[in-house]
């Protein structure tokens, strides 16, 4: 399944609930991670992505600040305003103290929220603060296994998973909970994904090496912004190669094309874009592999000749060289964050199951 994002929609705007027990780590994360839809990538690789921003605010019932149980005096963005998403992200809290009673305008906030149509969602021992609000009685949830026994304990109606890494519940699926501190990321993708469309969810875990990191960075790395210059006809032959780097010797042809000697060309391309002209030819056929591998099912021998390689096995080669990881694992690397999974199977759920009305 692959959800294409809605350029025509509003974009949607983000709450993060900022309580006196809120950790800072995944509220400021989600929020330079939010922040960065549809710009960031543009600004690493030149390439225009026409995608939408989300619009994300720290929220909290005192406006003037909140005193953090981490030190900090936080000055949300805003008071309790109507938002689509709000995320709750994780509380400390004391296991020997109980959670009732506590947060009683944000609860009310919580509920007036999700009646009116948002998602709501949460980080870790978040999940707390929903079941407060009285929005995961009767409902499966997750949480960190740590809190595990708490949520139960304090809110016995709840049906505790946690097992799950994210879990979906509710009226079209708009209560969402995460399980330890670092699930933040997957609800992050999750979300861009659901909102934004697979390829942008793709592209935000690429800049912020969200995922495997076992292989390294490059199975996280794209083709940089080209260098900027002033030689028209090195640009002319760039605008070709983008066109033709799949022909069977794109190289020959562009000496051909500029009417300079292969020498001349080889050292005028790289002085104006730090490539040499083989090795720019080869990254656009990667770069369009990994597209292939993320968004197709097609074969990967197919790919192989569809981008300009009548031999397969050298394409492999190529591609490990380049990535540090072979077609078969990258597809799946990223078929994890697009394809919808079996949650109680496999614990981890990335792909959109539709956009939020």
């Amino acid at each position: 399944m692959s959800v294409m994002p809605d350029h025509g929609v509003q974009p949607p705007s983000v709450g993060l609930l900022l309580l006196p027990e809120t950790s800072l780590a995944s509220l400021f994360g989600l929020k330079e991670v939010f922040g960065a839809v549809g710009n960031v990538w543009e600004k690493l690789t030149g390439e225009q992505t026409d995608v939408a921003p989300i619009e994300t605010r720290i929220v909290a019932a005192a406006p003037r600040g909140v005193q953090t149980s981490m030190g900090p005096l936080i000055i949300p963005d805003s008071g309790l305003t109507d938002v689509d998403v709000v995320i709750t992200t994780d509380l400390t809290l004391d296991a020997s103290a109980s959670p009732r009673g506590r947060w009683a305008a944000e609860a009310d906030w919580l509920r007036i929220q999700y009646e009116r149509g948002a998602a709501v969602c949460s980080v870790c021992t978040g999940a707390i603060a929903l079941a407060e609000a009285g929005l995961l009685a009767g409902r499966t949830a997750t949480t960190h296994w740590g809190a595990a026994r708490m949520l139960q304990a304090c809110y016995p109606d709840v049906r505790v998973e946690a097992s799950r890494v994210l879990a979906l519940a509710g009226e079209d699926q708009r209560i969402i909970t995460t399980g330890g501190v670092a699930s933040w990321e997957d609800l992050a993708i999750y979300l861009i994904c659901r909102f934004r469309g697979n390829d942008e969810g793709i592209r935000i875990a690429k800049i912020f090496l969200f995922g495997d990191r076992t292989e390294g960075q490059l199975p996280f790395s794209a083709m940089e912004r080209p260098r900027s210059h002033d030689d028209a006809v090195i640009k002319g032959i760039q605008a070709w190669a983008a066109e033709n780097y799949a022909r069977h010797n794109p190289v020959q042809e562009m000496s051909v094309h500029t009417g300079l000697p292969a020498r001349t060309l080889a050292r005028r391309f790289r002085r104006a874009t730090g490539f040499s002209p083989i090795d720019y030819v080869q990254t656009l056929r990667i770069e369009q592999a990994k597209r292939l591998l993320e968004g197709t099912s097609m074969p990967v021998d197919d790919i192989a000749v569809a981008i300009g390689y009548e031999d397969p096995t050298h394409f492999r080669r190529l591609f490990k060289k380049r990535t540090a990881t072979t077609p078969a694992r990258y597809r799946k690397r990223y078929s994890v964050l697009v394809t919808p999974l079996d949650a109680e199977a496999q614990g981890r759920l990335c792909a959109p199951p539709g956009a939020l009305e």
